[in-house]
């Protein structure tokens, strides 16, 4: 799955770049293992503490309130393109568990994918079964699969 979205990435001339809470580094360390992700990846920042979302993300301190949220996590990935001068930001935000957060029970994430050549963006709220692991797992390969959703709904000009 990473495989293709760094194939699809490359083959577009698209940089990306990640900002995640509750996969603290998994989706950048998954797509670090492609071979030639480095023509591809720019970087990845975990802001897993509420307020590093706010220092380091520069975050508006009201959105982070209700920290599992799609307004969160859009911001997010907005500010991995930001931070990083890259094409598309991927990120994840919500609740690995086994304790509730924000109101929210273990297994809520929400996931984004912001293209900053577009200035648009696409959120998915997910409801994961499992442990931290799992949920932590399967919130990481969701928002690699939304990347590639995104990608490939793109209009086709250019593309062989």
């Amino acid at each position: 799955m990473q495989s293709d979205l760094i194939w699809t990435c490359r083959s577009l001339g698209l940089t990306l770049a990640t900002a995640e809470s509750l996969t603290a580094g998994l989706v950048c360390s998954m797509l670090a293992e492609v071979p030639g992700a480095s023509a591809v990846l720019r970087g990845g920042v975990t802001t897993y503490a509420t307020d590093t979302k706010a220092s380091v993300l520069g975050l508006d301190l009201q959105i982070l309130d209700h920290v599992v949220s799609e307004p969160v996590v859009h911001e997010m990935a907005r500010a991995a393109c930001r931070l990083y001068q890259a094409d598309l930001g991927l990120a994840t935000t919500g609740v690995a568990g086994p304790d509730s957060l924000d109101g929210q029970p273990a297994g809520t994430v929400w996931i984004a994918v912001y293209d900053a050549r577009a200035v648009q963006g696409l959120t998915r709220l997910l409801a994961l079964p499992g442990g931290r692991a799992e949920v932590r797992q399967s919130a990481a390969e969701a928002v690699i699969a939304l990347a590639a959703e995104y990608l490939a709904q793109l209009p086709r000009q250019g593309r062989e």
